[in-house]
């Protein structure tokens, strides 16, 4: 059995794992402090960072809080440890989200993590035109197998619930851009300059759709001068439905372990993705992504899969600013 030291090499590295997830708007609503008397690793809210037009809940932080932990444990597999995970350890602190033990070296290695790791370097959302190649079949189930061991769902719908989908979308990015509160929050984390490392790079933005049938979130709304040429995207886009059985903060949080670990197991087979979330932040327009056809259940993200170049990484915060003092 290997010694592990928890030292300062390994705890950066394990951060700088877990800052790499995706978040709502890349705000990056995460905090990280080592117990040391218990090897325990503790994964915090940073409400700073919050969204409150688009996410008044907190229910997009909690999931990209959770995928930041989905990264945090497959670190912690690549370094040799068996990490214990716990979600919300203590009511009495609300914004203790997590805690990783890291106490106990693994005993084998788990199947897979060595690919995810090194997918966690290479994942980024994709706001480009994808092609029109088709994601095989077995790589969908694939994606399928890896939400469920989060203990969420991933629907694959047909074309014509995929059509209503894209409709909810398209209302929901109206409401979006014609919504002050939505607008002026969403643009407020454009980045342009020296401006600090969060936030949505101006020229990460992305094109609109030409055909205006894939609705793509519009960072800049009504200002035509910061928008990209409009591209043409693809004509059948493969849209996955993340779900859980709940709506708690705790089905939040698992929901963002399994849309990172779907994210990374993506990008393992070159399988690029973006997020369509706007339907999220309008109660309505969520509750009608429910599938009536499917299982009882509370859609937490829709997700675009497709093939395209690897795109580029967003800004992250470094390990020591958001690591706080033991």
């Amino acid at each position: 059995m290997p010694t592990l030291t928890l030292d300062a090499a390994a705890l950066e590295s394990l951060v700088a794992a877990a800052v790499a997830a995706p978040s709502i708007h890349n705000s990056q609503p995460w905090r990280f402090r080592l117990e040391p008397a218990t090897s325990t690793l503790e994964v915090r809210a940073d409400r700073s960072r919050a969204v409150p037009a688009a996410d008044p809940q907190g229910r997009a932080l909690h999931i990209s809080v959770g995928a930041a932990v989905l990264n945090l444990r497959v670190a912690a597999r690549h370094l040799g440890w068996a990490p214990d995970i716990r979600l919300l350890p203590d009511p009495s602190e609300p914004d203790l989200l997590a805690t990783i033990r890291l106490d106990t070296p693994a005993t084998a290695a788990v199947l897979g993590t060595e690919k995810l790791y090194e997918a966690i370097w290479h994942r980024h959302t994709i706001r480009t035109p994808f092609t029109d190649e088709p994601v095989p079949p077995a790589v969908l189930d694939e994606l399928a197998t890896a939400t469920r061991a989060e203990d969420a769902t991933l629907h694959l719908p047909d074309h014509a619930e995929t059509a209503r989908l894209l409709h909810l979308t398209a209302e929901a990015e109206r409401r979006n851009t014609t919504d002050e509160a939505q607008r002026d929050e969403s643009r407020s984390w454009i980045r342009t300059g020296d401006a600090p490392p969060y936030g949505i790079p101006l020229a990460a933005l992305g094109p609109q759709d030409l055909a205006s049938h894939l609705p793509m979130r519009d960072f800049a709304a009504i200002r035509a001068a910061e928008h990209q040429t409009p591209a043409t995207f693809e004509r059948e886009p493969r849209i996955a439905v993340l779900t859980t059985d709940h709506d708690t903060p705790q089905d939040w949080l698992r929901a963002g372990l399994a849309l990172e670990h779907v994210l990374l197991a993506a990008t393992v087979h070159g399988v690029r993705a973006s997020l369509l979330h706007q339907a999220m932040e309008w109660p309505y327009l969520r509750w009608e992504t429910r599938d009536p056809h499917q299982r009882p259940g509370h859609v937490q993200m829709l997700i675009r899969l497709g093939y395209g170049p690897e795109g580029a990484p967003t800004p992250r915060l470094a390990p020591g600013e958001v690591l706080e003092p033991s």
